[in-house]
């Protein structure tokens, strides 16, 4: 190690840029060599010009506390994650495996549901899924692609294994920052990416697009789309705004929205125009009030009748958040099998179901030293550490879990592995993830790369941005060879 790197520490963790030994990793050498050759003030004015750049361009999440939201600038890292050519066709392989299955899957448990009649997943599991809409059974949604867009976060192990945390299959969000981290690192070390056989990832606004004509009802070859966002004080705004912009299409809000004759129409300046396909960035319980949440403000009344009638798709489609229940994730490697014959190639983390007898007695014994999760939450939010928490949290979880034993998993704590960032004028290991997108359409598209998030706090085990995480762009290499 040399430069800044001098007094960096592996930890004893699995480290994206060394090994244990402190020996620079291949793929990563060339990055060490030119972050050699800066001094502090010239690292610290590339840093400032990155969060200038994000100040500039104002991405923004917001971080709810109480009855307030605080918008907070995304924290960007600027030593990238790289991913050699090789690591990413193996993640790809993978990926494309897994939300194959999940969307046969999902296709099943409305329609025959074989997986159940055939003993691979009880039906009180999935009867008990908060997300699942019996209200949807039978009805067939375009090319029978439900996750139209997943986000399946994934991790390394002590050993630099990647496994599958969980899936996202309602609406990962962070895509936005994928891209973004992308231009900032461009604007900031643009010669980087002259040695760096990077591979871009600013195609996905029109793969995505791409993805959402291909699902128009009725084969349209012109359909209207647009996205659909809770508005403006949602936590991921600048997203939305940011993906219809990119896509060049319209963001609406539920006002903006009609139904009339069971069709979709959008309110514009020459009148009333049909709309084909909805990017949905509001949850199902608030998509129609005349059939979900009667409350909500968020909905379109009578979208779902026109959704069920085939006048208008929707992705991702009602009743995906099954496929994103914790306890649903369990079963995911059996889906495969099932479904498609083959051994997972990404494995599962290693889980428990408080809802099977025995794996709850283990659960309780054990809940100091192992991490517990609520099966319907996001965000970092219902989840225990154990060796992290005090008394009064495990106390909190083991009351929940013996009232609720399905609503709760849990998993082994994983030692994930790091990557140096830079802190208070040194570089020190963080633990980090990996966000992947995943689109499908006419074919399945993997973005070469996804969102690196890293967990900025010394010792957190905990990326999401809610809960203080930051991000780092994402490089996957286009070559074997060593960057030069």
């Amino acid at each position: 190690m040399s430069g800044f790197f001098q007094s960096y520490d592996t930890g004893g963790f699995y480290d994206e840029m060394f090994h244990a030994d402190g020996s620079v990793r291949p793929h990563y050498k060339s990055l060490l060599e030119r972050f050699s050759e800066m001094d502090r003030a010239a690292f610290e004015l590339k840093r400032s010009l990155a969060e200038q750049t994000y100040l500039n361009q104002g991405i923004t999440f917001t971080v709810y506390s109480g009855d307030e939201g605080t918008e907070r600038i995304m924290p960007f890292d600027l030593v990238p994650r790289i991913i050699p050519a090789d690591e990413w066709r193996h993640i790809e392989r993978g990926l494309e495996q897994r939300l194959r299955a999940l969307n046969l899957f999902l296709h099943d448990i409305y329609h025959d549901q074989r997986i159940v009649k055939e003993g691979v997943i009880p039906l009180e599991i999935i009867r008990t899924a908060k997300h699942y809409r019996p209200e949807l059974v039978g009805m067939d949604v375009p090319h029978d692609i439900y996750i139209h867009i997943c986000g399946s976060d994934m991790i390394r192990d002590g050993d630099g294994r990647y496994l599958v945390l969980e899936d996202n299959g309602r609406c990962p969000s962070g895509v936005s920052y994928m891209l973004e981290n992308r231009q900032a690192m461009k604007r900031v070390f643009p010669k980087l990416f002259r040695r760096h056989p990077v591979r871009p990832v600013d195609g996905y606004p029109q793969e995505l697009l791409a993805a959402l004509r291909h699902v128009a009802p009725h084969g349209n070859p012109d359909p209207t789309v647009v996205v659909l966002t809770p508005g403006i004080y949602n936590s991921a705004y600048f997203e939305h705004s940011f993906l219809a912009r990119a896509m060049g299409i319209e963001i609406v809000v539920s006002q903006d929205l009609v139904v009339n004759d069971a069709k979709v129409y959008m309110k514009t300046t020459k009148g009333l125009k049909q709309v084909d396909v909805i990017y949905r960035r509001v949850d199902d319980d608030f998509l129609d009030p005349t059939v979900f949440r009667k409350d909500s403000v968020l909905g379109v009344p009578g979208i779902v009748n026109a959704y069920r009638e085939g006048n208008v798709n929707l992705a991702n489609a009602l009743g995906t958040g099954v496929a994103d229940d914790k306890v649903t994730y369990y079963y995911v490697p059996a889906m495969i099998k099932f479904y498609l014959g083959e051994d997972p190639i990404l494995p599962n983390v290693e889980t428990y179901l408080s809802a099977v007898d025995s794996d709850r007695k283990y659960i309780l014994e054990n809940l100091e030293n192992l991490v517990i999760k609520a099966a319907n939450e996001s965000g970092g939010y219902g989840m225990m550490i154990g060796p992290q928490a005090s008394r009064e949290e495990v106390a909190k979880f083991r009351a929940a879990i013996e009232a609720d034993p399905r609503g709760y998993i849990a998993q082994p704590v994983i030692s994930l592995s790091r990557s140096p960032c830079y802190v208070d004028g040194s570089f020190e290991g963080r633990h980090i993830d990996l966000r992947p997108y995943i689109l499908m359409g006419e074919s399945v598209k993997i973005i070469p790369g996804g969102l690196t998030r890293v967990a900025m706090r010394k010792g957190s085990l905990v990326v999401n941005s809610s809960q203080g995480g930051g991000s780092k762009d994402t490089w996957v290499l286009d070559s074997e060879e060593a960057p030069c």
